[in-house]
């Protein structure tokens, strides 16, 4: 889900340029559920749930970046504060679409939302069955679990006077713990494609490690100077390794990640969620080098398709919903309904 974080740096293109390949790939993914027959998207369409993926690295390290900036300098962190922002940033716009599903329920997409103090709650994710209406807030319903839980974390460990290798290792915990949700998971629902979409894909404890990624690269630019340092001076070895495991992820995803028949694999559920989000936080730290294309070349039209990205993502379902028949008038042949 498209993060709504901001920070106070300045804003730069390359970020604008993740946020717009996210809400893209999010975009191709969910093309059949309203309109398949002209358009041959193949396997960057297969892989376009990543882009959720993504949105969840940039998030990690935006939210990071305000949490620790302010603690790495010894100046207060005002908690009701970061509080106040989050919710203006993301509830307005949640709160007007999250209506409409439930005035408009026809138009919206046809079917019946969960309980409604699920979404206000923002447990709408947990144990969610697919097929439901606006399902895909659940990635919001993550995020802002995270944004809740991430601050209290970290003032507790800055306060108990966990710095450098501590705080490092707490947060490995955290990703062992997230791996390790999977991996008991796994058994039960691999071989059951909706009950693994309950258990796991929309599962908070099964998600939020990837959003640690993004944190990890905030953590390492704001408190590790040297290590930074050391990585801008690697652009080259950094460029060639992003491309070739961008690749061989790409490989694995889709040919391992789920096959017809046995259904999800246990390698790319237990440990596959984790290498997406590493994988993006390489990325980033290659958006983030200021000698790097990616940093330099503004992507036309990327910061517009960026700064809507939040709202897009909320409404595209029921974009498409209203859009299909206007669609098949035209001679789109209608695609199958997923699940999602």
């Amino acid at each position: 889900m498209p993060s709504a974080a901001a920070t106070s740096t300045p804003r730069l293109p390359s970020l604008d340029t993740l946020r717009a390949l996210a809400i893209a790939l999010v975009y191709l993914y969910h093309y059949p559920l309203f309109a398949d027959g002209r358009l041959a998207l193949g396997p960057v369409a297969e892989l376009g749930w990543i882009g959720v993926d993504l949105f969840f690295v940039l998030s990690g390290y935006l939210i990071g970046k305000q949490i620790l900036g302010p603690l790495h300098t010894g100046q207060p962190f005002a908690l009701g504060r970061f509080y106040a922002r989050r919710a203006l940033r993301t509830w307005p716009a949640f709160w007007v679409v999250l209506a409409a599903y439930f005035v408009w329920p026809a138009e919206m997409g046809g079917r019946t939302p969960p309980d409604l103090w699920r979404f206000l709650t923002f447990t709408q994710n947990l144990g969610l069955q697919p097929g439901t209406a606006f399902s895909h807030a659940w990635s919001l319903c993550i995020e802002e679990q995270f944004y809740l839980l991430l601050p209290l974390v970290v003032l507790a460990t800055h306060r108990c006077g966990w710095r450098g290798a501590k705080a490092w290792a707490l947060g490995a915990a955290f990703i062992a713990l997230g791996v390790g949700a999977r991996a008991w998971w796994w058994p039960q629902v691999g071989d059951k494609p909706m009950a693994y979409y309950a258990a796991i894909y929309y599962n908070t404890l099964c998600r939020f490690d990837e959003l640690l990624a993004g944190v990890a690269v905030a953590g390492l630019q704001i408190s590790q100077p040297a290590a930074w340092a050391w990585l801008m001076s690697k652009r080259r070895e950094l460029t060639a390794l992003a491309v070739a495991n961008s690749a061989l992820l790409a490989w694995a995803l889709l040919t391992h990640y789920f096959v017809d028949g046995p259904g999800y694999g246990a390698v790319m559920t237990i440990w596959g969620y984790t290498w997406v989000a590493w994988s993006f936080a390489l990325w980033l730290v290659l958006a983030l080098h200021p000698a790097t294309a990616l940093h330099r070349w503004q992507v036309p039209g990327a910061t517009t398709l960026a700064g809507w990205a939040y709202t897009l993502y909320l409404v595209h379902k029921a974009v498409g919903h209203l859009l299909a028949p206007r669609l098949a008038e035209q001679g789109w042949r209608l695609g199958r309904p997923l699940p999602w």
